[in-house]
């Protein structure tokens, strides 16, 4: 019974699940509901999400017999924030299923690792700094209609930050919720308990969702998110074969994509839970940890609906407040890994700033615009200097 119900393996499953949803929950409801998605609709994503991070967590873990946990794209979900506003949901949902078949073909073909390698790593934190910098702005834009709710809440960040860094968003969120519940701020109306059903959405195709929405995201999750969750597995001592995971979990992604899956990819930083020493003391039995955590998302994605109450009953300046505060440290990241690298620092800061501009031409968003116009300028200031150099 100890092998198969063993605390330490539960504990970190289950904390690991708990930062992973509660860090970035409210992001996904944001990226629904800017598609326009009703009620049932984004309980059916967090269905999606929920069953295929279970699954692929359960799955790969037993088959590899190492700590794999997946998880969906936080930085991802804040694209299609920033993306899916007037987006039809059919072609919304082919963005997806288009996404998918890209990281099928990154893992299939073996050339993930070569294919990442074309674009700067520069430029691709500049375009996720871009698509996140809203984000970080919108916790103080809240101030101006919640001043004492987001500026209590920020205080709490700062606090947990210095001394529960792992659990500081939740503290957070839960801080939120008791300073609203006294200001009269909850709707506890819509708030009720029930599970998630699938609703089913055909897909369309078009151009300018697939330039704007599919690439850009499949370029986000396989950098900001595949890239790391690697070198976390590596870390701790771990070799896998990196392309038939990750084949899988576009697999997985295409299956679940109807019903709002938008991305499956590897875990970084709540894989981390799952990988130290804490989950077992023996590494050889930590993928239990990681087993444990797809039953936990399991779990989750069953009672996605009743999620979705709670988050309806909040006001919407708390939701803001938590989704930015929990993308500070991406953003930090996002923009050293931009601007660290001097010879590729302007087209880094060319891609972050027409990225965040939001402007879209031709139908297409501003986070494809902002990494051509970075390769561009790219070519030109570095390649070009190099050309010029020779003569």
């Amino acid at each position: 019974m100890r092998n198969l119900f063993y605390l330490p393996n539960i504990t970190a499953g289950l904390v690991s699940v708990i930062i992973g949803v509660t860090s970035s929950v409210a992001i996904i409801f944001q990226a629904a509901a800017a598609a326009g998605a009703s009620p049932a609709e984004i309980s059916s994503w967090l269905l999606a999400l929920g069953l295929g991070m279970g699954i692929g967590c359960i799955s790969l873990s037993l088959c590899y017999k190492i700590p794999i946990v997946i998880a969906w794209s936080t930085p991802g979900a804040a694209l299609l924030v920033t993306s899916l506003a007037g987006v039809p949901m059919p072609e919304v949902i082919g963005s997806f299923i288009v996404s998918a078949i890209l990281v099928i073909l990154a893992g299939s073909t073996g050339l993930f690792e070569k294919v990442m390698n074309y674009i700067p790593r520069a430029l691709a934190s500049g375009m996720l700094a871009g698509i996140l910098l809203q984000f970080g702005t919108n916790v103080f834009v809240a101030m101006k209609s919640q001043f004492l709710l987001g500026f209590l809440m920020f205080i709490v960040y700062l606090i947990g930050k210095r001394l529960f860094p792992r659990y500081v968003i939740i503290l957070v969120l839960i801080f939120g919720i008791m300073i609203a519940k006294v200001g009269g701020l909850l709707h506890l109306q819509h708030l009720h308990i029930a599970l998630s059903k699938p609703v089913w959405i055909w897909p369309k195709f078009s151009f300018s969702t697939i330039m704007s929405i599919s690439l850009p995201l499949f370029i986000v999750s396989m950098t900001s998110q595949n890239i790391p969750g690697v070198a976390m597995i590596k870390s701790a001592g771990y070799t896998p074969k990196v392309s038939p995971i990750i084949s899988i979990t576009g697999v997985i992604n295409l299956i679940l994509a109807p019903f709002g899956g938008y991305t499956f990819n590897l875990a970084a930083i709540t894989a981390a839970i799952c990988l130290n020493e804490e989950a077992d003391h023996n590494p050889a039995k930590r993928y239990k940890a990681a087993v444990y955590a797809g039953v936990f998302y399991l779990i989750v994605g069953l009672f996605g609906a009743t999620i979705v109450s709670l988050f309806m009953a909040l006001p919407s300046e708390l939701v803001l407040v938590v989704a930015g505060l929990a993308l500070f440290s991406t953003i930090g990241l996002s923009l050293k890994s931009a601007m660290e690298n001097e010879a590729h620092r302007e087209s880094a800061l060319i891609t972050m700033l027409i990225t965040a501009s939001g402007i879209s031409f031709l139908g297409v968003g501003s986070a494809f615009w902002g990494l051509i116009a970075g390769v561009l300028s790219f070519m030109l200031l570095s390649i070009g200097r190099e050309f010029f150099k020779r003569d």
